[in-house]
Parts: structure tokens; sequence; C-alpha cells
């Protein structure tokens, strides 16, 4: 099989398995709405940026990162 094909079927599958926990996990871990996270409300605006959770997956998913490349 293509390498390019291979990796685009993993790439696929890996994140439907993501979405899937992320929809079990997020009645659990709340990401998303963690201290920490900026919401501004106005009259008809309102702007929300999670930085604390964009940080907290960052850090997660370069340890997965990190333990995949010990193995390699």
């Amino acid at each position: 099989m293509n390498p390019v094909a291979k990796l685009l079927i993993i790439g696929g599958v890996v994140l439907i398995v993501l979405g899937l926990l992320w929809q079990v996990g997020g009645r659990f871990l709340h990401l998303g709405r963690l201290p920490g996270d900026i919401v501004v409300e106005k009259e008809n605006v309102r702007f929300y940026f999670p930085i604390v959770t964009c940080i907290i997956v960052s850090v997660v998913l370069s340890l997965i990162m990190y333990v995949i490349r010990l193995f390699k």
C-alpha cells in the first residue's frame, strides 16, 4: 500500500477515535470551560478563547508524541 494512503487512513481513524472520546469525555472533563479560559460578553458579541484548554491539550499531545518517539 502507498505510504501516503496508509498515513491518511491511520490519521482518519485516529481523528474518529479522538472525536468519540471527546464526546464521551466531554461530560466528565469539561474541557473548554476550565478556569482561565477567556470569555468576554458584550451586548451583541460573545468572544470565547479557551487558552487553558489549549495549553492542556498541547501538553497531553506533546507527552503522547514523546512516548511514541521513545518506542520507535
